[in-house]
């Protein structure tokens, strides 16, 4: 199996407090106090206290707000055409610059063999593989693929694909860039599914380099599992619409994970000869606290077991498909810090279907 040899990360210049955020959405959505009560603490209680976007709007004062206003009354609401402009504008600069952290010390960039983009917030032809291919100067010749609108699971599918690549090709240096701009797609209607995403979502970036066989220190990936619980696949849904994508994300999710969770685990640990008391690495997406929460539950686990992401939830919130690489790059940089570096690392993100893709990894 491919090694995971580096990884990075990116955010864009606006970052903003979860209360200021919540002030925002408290102008749009809620015309009492007892509404502001209610969206109040459901934003103290999400785990997040820090978000990125890719606008500054969310925290500059009405006269000011170049995209968004928080205008109730405001008829102008940006069609999927301006946030696709937006996503153009900004994308492909954010991905070229965590590339270039991700291969620093590794490789040069014309050393890049493929590359696989992914993004669910932002879609064009020609799109980000082409614009980053252009704008960094690769091989005219590289392989290139790009998965597109599979949710905050698409990092690990985008994993599944550079693995082949390595094993079919042992010089193989393939990138994986996850760019998302999950804030452009803010709706001002008032439904309970676009209040959970104002309080989620954020922008940001994570890219990986890996590597065959023969690879330096880096993390093996062993095994990968999927599996879709059809029965939630109307709790999780991510649509477009003429005023940008729309996110349904039901309060029921938690619980189904909750269901399935521990059975993932065993079934997904089986081609490895591994059980869960051999798993030193938690790598779940923070879809949010509930998520973490049920799942600890299942595994009959302590919260500080997922302390990494945790730790990306409040820092960053749920930015879709680079979350789980932010994570794990936190779990690589606490194993490289180890006397004992010994690891199994266990990942898993969840997205539309309900979809669960996980992975298995040592670090060698």
């Amino acid at each position: 199996m491919s090694k995971i040899v580096s990884i990075a990360s990116g955010v864009p210049e606006h970052k903003h407090l979860q209360t200021d955020l919540f002030s925002y959405a408290d102008e749009v959505y809620n015309n009492s106090k007892d509404d502001t009560r209610k969206l109040g603490f459901l934003y103290r209680q999400s785990g997040i206290e820090y978000r990125h976007s890719v606008l500054a709007d969310f925290t500059e004062p009405e006269a000011t707000r170049s995209f968004f206003s928080a205008d109730q009354e405001e008829k102008t609401v940006p069609s999927i055409a301006d946030r696709m402009v937006i996503y153009d504008k900004y994308a492909a600069d954010l991905s070229i610059k965590t590339i270039r952290k991700c291969v620093f010390g590794k490789i040069n960039t014309d050393q890049i063999t493929h590359l696989i983009t992914v993004s669910c917030t932002g879609m064009s032809a020609p799109g980000l593989d082409l614009q980053v291919m252009e704008l960094m100067q690769l091989p005219h010749t590289i392989v290139r693929t790009s998965v597109n609108f599979m949710g905050c699971y698409a990092a690990v599918h985008a994993m599944k694909i550079a693995d082949a690549f390595c094993n079919s090709s042992e010089n193989a240096n393939v990138i994986v860039v996850c760019t998302e701009f999950c804030t452009l797609h803010f709706q001002k209607e008032i439904t309970v599914d676009n209040m959970t995403s104002s309080l989620l979502f954020a922008d940001g970036c994570a890219a990986i380099l890996m590597q065959g066989n023969q690879a330096g220190k880096g993390l093996r990936l062993e095994n990968f599992y999927s599996d879709v619980i059809f029965k939630g696949k109307k709790d999780m849904s991510w649509q477009l619409s003429s005023n940008g994508f729309l996110m349904t994300l039901s309060g029921y999710i938690p619980e189904l994970i909750k269901a399935d969770f521990e059975q993932l685990v065993a079934t997904a640990l089986q081609k490895t000869s591994r059980s869960q008391k051999d798993i030193t690495d938690w790598c779940i997406h923070p879809g949010g606290k509930k998520i973490l929460q049920s799942i600890a539950q299942s595994l009959q686990l302590e919260k500080d077991s997922f302390a990494p992401s945790y730790e990306v939830l409040n820092d960053y919130g749920n930015m879709s498909s680079p979350t789980i690489l932010f994570v794990l790059q936190k779990i690589m940089e606490n194993i490289q810090t180890r006397k004992n570096k010994d690891a199994v690392i266990f990942g898993a993100a969840f997205g539309p279907g309900l979809t669960m893709e996980t992975f298995t990894a040592t670090y060698d």
